[in-house]
């Protein structure tokens, strides 16, 4: 899960990720078909390796500067990229509120928390999953969307999938860090459902106000519950903001305008599949740099809940492009 942005101004940022930028494309803005080529692919590559790296980069950050802090960094970074799209939106702005709020925000709080109570990143990288089927539970009793068979088979194998780790004795002794992902994962469904009360507004302008909002939710919470983190942010190492700009340009500008990008070549139901190996990434990446080791329970736990989130991100996104 990440939380996330959309680019901007001239900083390097790959003229693939600047041209969806430039259209202010939102979630929702229709697709036009075309070839899927080498060049597609290789944004889906890029796209997936920089969410994949990001919770490396994010436990990283947390480990060298307090995690609200580390949040509020990557939120002000968010704003300092998007700020020129910085506008109010009639008849838009309790839903940005909103969102800033939750998605700059609380969802931060929680994510970074997590990351810096616990050792298994693996085991956090696939709990993060369960924003997938929450999103789609919250679907049915908000907008009383109905389902069928298949997205319940999906919803079910997600949680089985994350009741697994139970079974790997270092995945449950990461019990906070578990739950305060479950708790990010939920934020995250609900941002979901206030952004499709955003249709039409420019992407640009949705992550500037979630910068926004969120560098000053962050600063207001590091502030009453970090005392003087802020204060002795002049004297941090430069090497300690690298994994933060990472996650702020990387994962957030680059990745998302990717996938932007990306939208507005291909259907949904072609594209949001193709995000199903950032997981992936994650785990192995975080095997493999914190030295975890990759249990049968937590390979086993991984395998059922990513089939259940691909079932449900399938067949959620084929009923879209069906509604369209």
């Amino acid at each position: 899960m990440s939380a996330s942005v959309h680019p901007t101004r001239r900083s390097g940022f790959t003229p693939l990720a600047k041209s969806a930028i430039r259209r202010g494309v939102s979630s929702a803005a229709p697709t036009t078909t075309s070839t899927f080529g080498a060049r597609d692919l290789a944004v889906v590559v890029m796209m997936n390796l920089l969410w994949g790296l990001n919770i490396v980069a994010v436990k990283e950050a947390v480990v060298l500067v307090p995690p609200i802090t580390a949040g509020m960094l990557r939120q002000l970074i968010v704003l300092l990229v998007c700020a020129s799209a910085l506008r109010v939106v009639p008849g838009k702005m309790v839903p940005l509120f909103a969102l800033g709020v939750l998605s700059g925000g609380l969802f931060y709080v929680f994510i970074n928390l997590s990351l810096a109570v616990s050792d298994n990143v693996g085991a956090l990288a696939i709990a993060g999953q369960l924003g997938v089927p929450f999103s789609l539970l919250l679907a049915i009793a908000v907008l009383r969307e109905r389902i069928h068979a298949p997205r319940v088979i999906g919803i079910l194998l997600a949680f089985a999938g994350v009741g697994l780790l139970v079974f790997d004795p270092a995945a449950a002794r990461e019990g906070l860090g578990l739950a305060l992902t479950a708790a990010s994962s939920l934020v995250w469904a609900i941002c979901s459902l206030i952004q499709r009360r955003l249709v039409g507004v420019p992407v640009l302008t949705i992550y500037a106000w979630i910068g926004l909002l969120g560098t000053l939710a962050l600063a207001a919470a590091s502030w009453w519950f970090e005392p003087g983190a802020i204060a002795r942010l002049p004297r941090t190492p430069i090497a300690a903001l690298l994994p933060i700009a990472f996650s702020g340009i990387g994962s957030t500008v680059l990745g998302h305008g990717s996938m932007m990008w990306l939208l507005q070549r291909h259907p949904v139901s072609t594209v949001t599949p193709l995000t199903l190996a950032a997981p992936v990434v994650s785990v192995a990446a975080a095997s493999y740099w914190f030295g975890t080791l990759l249990t049968w329970p937590m390979v086993a736990g991984g395998a059922v809940a990513m089939l259940g989130v691909a079932i449900v991100t399938i067949r959620t996104a084929a009923k879209g492009e069906r509604r369209a």
